[in-house]
């Protein structure tokens, strides 16, 4: 009878991901991760070629995270790529590593903004479609300058610079929203 595996790959995965998510991808090592899990290194080595691949596997859990997060983010915002932007920025505060894992690390390979942000339920697209049907003449331009500021803030909420309460920062996203659209 074959013997039962003990460490299976959807457990050195949950733990990676839980590792990942509380210290950082950079803290990721296999030697961290077995101690997590109370093995040795050789488990890890047998379900993943290299830490490459398991690095990989992080990242698009890190996706999913994401993508959960702004379907269940709640705001009473109507403005046009508000929602997103609140979102984002309480990302950022609230799962800090893996924000800084998917929008400021070399992990993110060829995967552009626009396709980290639209993810699986075309978050982007829809706000551009409803920018364009709220009469912004050049919607993919509004986001361009929207989202530089929004990431701004995204990246002063990590530095600990970020203080706005959330109706100051709906109230600057929409002046920005009404002056340039």
């Amino acid at each position: 009878m074959a013997r039962k595996e003990l460490i299976t790959k959807d457990k050195i995965g949950e733990t990676a991901f839980a590792l990942a998510k509380k210290e950082g991808i950079e803290n990721v090592t296999a030697r961290k991760l077995a101690a997590q899990i109370g093995c040795s290194t050789q488990p890890i080595f047998r379900v993943y070629a290299n830490m490459s691949e398991l690095y990989a596997e992080i990242y698009q859990k890190a996706i999913s995270n994401f993508g959960d997060y702004y379907e269940n983010y709640k705001s009473e915002v109507d403005t046009p790529f508000l929602h997103l932007g609140l979102a984002y920025i309480n990302y950022a505060k609230d799962e800090s590593k893996l924000f800084q894992l998917l929008f400021q690390s070399e992990y993110r390979g060829d995967r552009g903004l626009f396709e980290l942000l639209n993810g699986r339920t075309a978050a982007v697209s829809r706000e551009i479609n409803r920018a364009s049907a709220a009469g912004c003449q050049n919607p993919s331009s509004l986001f361009m300058k929207l989202w530089i500021f929004i990431h701004g803030c995204a990246c002063m909420v990590l530095t600990g610079d970020y203080d706005l309460t959330e109706e100051e920062t709906i109230e600057l996203l929409e002046d920005i929203y009404k002056n340039c659209s």
